[in-house]
């Protein structure tokens, strides 16, 4: 694609604005509905969502035009981030749309006018509560303060990550909490609670099909391996974090409990293991040698805190270490912690802190505190021996800004750090190694995709003019930096999925050396499709079932002149309706089988919903 006209002179990191807002970009954070919609199925015709001011849909990109009807055409005005919105639909249906590039980056790059790649909440993710800040429900309940009854469709390709809305800067916990406290987590050995919870799911493993998914099964279509029940769970709901596969083994959090079955029959591989609390938060990746951390809360009260690590090793699923995370100081509780992994670090974010341990050990390893300029860590993503930080630094002065830091994961050494300017927010990160990152500048309403050299210098943004859809979750009292999925990054380039509605979209792969588009697949069937992943010189994309097609796993080749798409695992007409049925989904394609689990328990009894389903040959 070419680039607008009028591009202006370079204005520096996060310089302002020489023209007015530009169209906005799919996939900022969203407002919440105010109850989650009906369930219609993947692809199933919805009803447009409301427009916010940040980000409503605009025409196409370019300088300043008259405002032309139909789609896009910006709506009646309403207030801006955070303003509750209309409900929103599920699975494939376009989002709110987020903030717009602007025409001066904040690493003093020009930049194209228009959307491209601002990330997203989830297939039917649970939205924002109504305004930044505010208290969404109550402990448990279902994000947005829908009936439990009624469910959003929706699938999130990659690892599970904590709903999360981005509010920005340095937030303050004003509830819960002992503030000033200076007790350190200690390492130690757990036994099993004894405290009793929901049954363990057990139906359909080995080979049993007693919802016959697999009836009809056409010639070259995959089949339904195993699928099993969703725990039961509170009425108003509960989280079902994570899910891992590691060798023959999934692993998937939900409630109070972790469960393990063997990939192939479904047939329990360990556990389940049993928390006297709700878990509340768990590592999206899983450390080298296959060890994961769950948190779960210290007690059922309204200030209960999400304060207690439990290592779990997901091959054998026996509990290592435990332990608790102390309150950081008087505005750094932990009534809510971040876990990223990176290599053997566990890092557990608070909200202006973070202290690393030893993931195979539980040893303490160091602490990130405020630094410099009133510098206060607000968020960490890991991977790949990476690990990085950004601060929130001298918030409340003229000089408020951002800072994005690499540390060294084991000993938290800083290798570099990364000036923004005053007004940008460092919101996502779509991947760590290569670095790249979405940044939003709230009062101009404007957005940035950059990229980084190892070294941390910049290297280039986006400037393709599209509406890109991965998707993301939203935070409450801080960031999720690791919260966006559909989308993929290797070496060289960025594969991002342009918007969809009912029809065909397109996966969009952007050089990461210049920001400019390579080339472009579509989706087959005239079905919407995300990244999953880049393996083997290829690029793995899932495709949404529709009404009367299961989802389809493809492969795209990455280098070459030809990319097109060829069928990995093709989905059974007859299990369509279960594989569209998620509640908040993941998704995983992992030794030639696909696995989908909920994010999610409505807590409904009556929905027959199911916790994780594994198609294959």
């Amino acid at each position: 694609m070419t680039q607008p006209p009028n591009q202006p002179p370079h204005g520096g990191f996060g310089a302002p604005q020489d023209q007015p807002p530009q169209p906005a970009g799919f996939g900022a954070p969203q407002s919440p509905p105010a109850a989650p919609p009906a369930q219609g199925g993947f692809g199933a015709p919805q009803t447009p969502p409301a427009q916010g001011a940040f980000g409503a849909p605009q025409p196409p990109a370019g300088p300043p035009q008259q405002p032309q009807p139909g789609y896009g055409y910006p709506q009646q005005p309403q207030p801006g981030y955070g303003y509750p919105q209309q409900p929103q639909p599920g699975y494939g249906y376009p989002q709110q749309p987020g903030p717009y590039a602007g025409t001066a980056g904040p690493y003093g790059q020009p930049q194209q006018p228009g959307p491209y790649g601002a990330p997203q909440p989830g297939y039917g993710y649970p939205q924002q509560p109504p305004y930044p800040g505010m208290p969404g429900t109550a402990p448990g309940g279902p994000a947005g303060g829908g009936p439990a009854s009624r469910k959003r469709t929706a699938l999130i390709v990659g690892g599970a990550v904590a709903a999360l809305l981005v509010v920005g800067g340095t937030v303050f916990a004003v509830t819960g909490g002992d503030g000033g406290g200076t007790k350190k987590p200690v390492a130690r050995h757990s036994d099993d609670p004894t405290q009793s919870v929901s049954a363990s799911p057990t139906a359909s493993g080995g080979g049993e099909d007693p919802d016959h998914l697999n009836e009809g099964r056409q010639a070259g279509e995959a089949k339904v391996l195993w699928y099993k029940p969703a725990p039961d769970a509170l009425a108003s709901g509960a989280d079902a974090p994570g899910m891992w596969v590691s060798g023959d083994t999934a692993v998937k959090a939900a409630y109070k409990q972790v469960f393990a079955f063997h990939a192939g029959d479904g047939g329990t591989a360990w556990g389940p293991l049993t928390f006297p609390q709700k878990i509340c938060a768990a590592t999206t990746r899983k450390s080298a040698d296959d060890k994961i951390v769950v948190a779960y809360m210290n007690s059922a009260g309204d200030h209960a805190k999400c304060n207690q690590l439990q290592q779990i090793d997901l091959r054998t699923g026996e509990k290592g270490w435990s332990g608790e995370v102390a309150d950081g100081g008087l505005f750094d509780s932990a009534l809510t912690i971040e876990l990223t992994v990176s290599g053997r670090t566990l890092m557990v974010g608070r909200s202006q802190s973070g202290t690393a341990y030893d993931i195979d050990s539980g040893k303490k390893l160091y602490d990130k505190k405020r630094y410099g300029e009133a510098c206060f860590p607000a968020a960490f993503a890991g991977g790949t021996g990476r690990l990085i930080q950004v601060a929130s630094c001298a918030v409340g002065t003229s000089g408020e800004h951002e800072e994005l830091q690499e540390l060294d994961p084991a000993t938290g050494k800083v290798r570099w750090t990364q000036k923004v300017k005053k007004g940008w927010e460092v919101s996502r990160t779509y991947s760590v190694d290569p670095l790249v990152v979405y940044l939003t500048n709230r009062e101009k309403k404007v957005w940035n995709i950059s990229t980084f050299t190892k070294d941390g210098k910049f290297r280039s943004q986006v400037r393709v003019n599209e509406k890109f859809a991965p998707r993301c979750g939203w935070a409450v009292l801080e960031r999720e930096l690791q919260g966006c999925q559909g989308v993929a990054v290797d070496a060289d380039t960025l594969y991002l999925p342009t918007d969809s509605t009912i029809s065909a979209n397109e996966i969009v792969a952007i050089g990461l050396s210049d920001g400019r588009e390579k080339w472009r697949v579509k989706a087959p069937g005239n079905r919407p499709m995300t990244p999953v992943k880049v393996e083997g010189g290829k690029l793995i994309a899932y495709a949404q079932p529709s009404y009367d097609t299961g989802g389809q796993v493809v492969s795209v080749p990455v280098t070459g002149s030809s990319h097109t798409t060829t069928g990995l695992l093709r989905n059974p007409k007859g299990a369509a309706g279960a594989e569209n049925a998620f509640y908040d989904g993941v998704v995983d394609f992992t030794d030639g089988r696909l696995f989908i689990s909920s994010g999610r328990l409505s807590g409904d009894d009556d929905s027959k919903e199911k916790l994780i389903m594994a198609f294959g040959n």
